[in-house]
């Protein structure tokens, strides 16, 4: 329990030791369990607690990192202190060479952030909603532009630190991994549209490494400006698709809304946001796999980016036949209806073929993002 797993760029699973410094905090944000109005146990850790248990369990190959997060308890200074002085202690007193995530706090400091990249792999600053509007309604203790102009300070500061390196070999590394946020889904009445386009603006304003979403979950003695209902897990799933077909597949944030309903503007459940972009779009299909531009063969559901580089390697040296694509890719029946090869034309894509395709059990919708 508390050691969550991340992936790495180039696919590693890295496990990291993910608690709270404290779940004690001064503000009253409606969604939060850990609200100063919620009637939970509270504890803390010591800083030296924090840093006695991440050796342990790295010093026994439990964990490759620690990601650390926590309430804010007296001041926001005081708090980023401590978080501070988790990272100090483990890199400077213990040499530790593992990976640190800090969730930093948007009124803290900027010296305070500035000694925490110095020490830390990662930042990250909760934007917490994707409205303004939601925010001052369920955290009226937060600004967006506050929380903003943070994430734009440490954006500047990661950007100071890369260039230095550029020019000076030994200058100090600035949070390498860059910067992080993560929303909430489902507190407010925000659409699966309005999130995506606020990723977007925060990927290219703020060059962000990640959005992270986590769906709102009822909380004790909540608040009845509060959904009473959770929404459904698979919504946070579509989210982070749509979120991959942004950042690796070359979509647009208003091709990603596209393949929303048009009226609730909510991204269908029962299939991955890629398919439903297709079916939306029939007549950019079927892609011709051996002429087909890099571009385009991203597009079709069920071609992940390694399938896709790898018909790009092969197609040089022979005409790609199905029973080729099959060999290169994962699921066959997936690719066929939006594709053709030197052996296969497919006829239109029939009522019933998008019936089933719809009908996918959820472990072969996911194998476009797996593959």
């Amino acid at each position: 329990m508390g050691i969550c797993h991340a992936y790495a760029p180039d696919g590693r699973c890295i496990s990291l030791l993910k608690i709270l410094l404290t779940n004690s905090c001064i503000f009253d944000c409606h969604y939060c369990i850990n609200r100063k109005s919620s009637n939970v146990r509270r504890a803390r850790f010591t800083a030296k607690e924090v840093v006695d248990l991440t050796l342990s369990f790295y010093r026994r190959n439990y964990i490759e990192g620690l990601f650390l997060s926590s309430g804010i308890i007296g001041s926001s200074d005081y708090t980023m202190e401590q978080l501070v002085e988790v990272a100090r202690s483990l890199r400077e007193d213990h040499g530790f060479r593992g990976y640190i995530h800090l969730k930093t706090i948007p009124d803290a400091d900027p010296a305070l952030i500035e000694q925490a990249g110095r020490h830390a792999d990662r930042l990250s600053i909760n934007i917490e909603l994707p409205t303004e509007a939601g925010l001052a309604r369920l955290a009226p203790e937060k600004s967006a532009p506050r929380i903003e102009h943070a994430m734009s300070a440490l954006r500047s500061s990661i950007e100071s630190g890369q260039d230095a390196r550029r020019r000076y070999r030994s200058a100090p590394d600035f949070a390498p991994a860059g910067q992080s946020t993560q929303m909430i889904v489902g507190a407010d009445a925000s659409t699966d549209r309005d999130i995506v386009g606020r990723a977007s603006t925060l990927y290219d304003r703020y060059r962000l490494r990640r959005v992270y979403y986590s769906a709102f979950s009822p909380i004790p003695d909540a608040s009845a400006v509060l959904p009473l209902q959770r929404p459904p897990l698979m919504r946070e799933h579509r989210l982070y698709q749509s979120d991959w077909m942004m950042r690796f597949y070359g979509y647009e944030p208003r091709e990603v809304a596209a393949a929303a309903d048009p009226v609730t503007g909510m991204l269908p459940l029962d299939m991955d946001p890629k398919l439903a972009w297709a079916l939306r779009f029939r007549d950019r299909f079927p892609v011709d796999v051996n002429r087909a531009p890099r571009e385009a063969l991203l597009r079709v559901p069920g071609l992940g980016v390694k399938a896709v580089d790898r018909i790009l390697a092969s197609r040089q040296w022979r005409r790609l036949r199905l029973a080729d694509i099959a060999r290169l890719s994962r699921s066959i029946a997936k690719l066929r209806p939006f594709l053709i090869a030197e052996d296969w034309r497919p006829v239109k894509l029939a009522d019933q073929e998008e019936v089933a395709l719809r009908s996918k059990p959820r472990a072969e919708q996911m194998e476009l993002f797996g593959a």
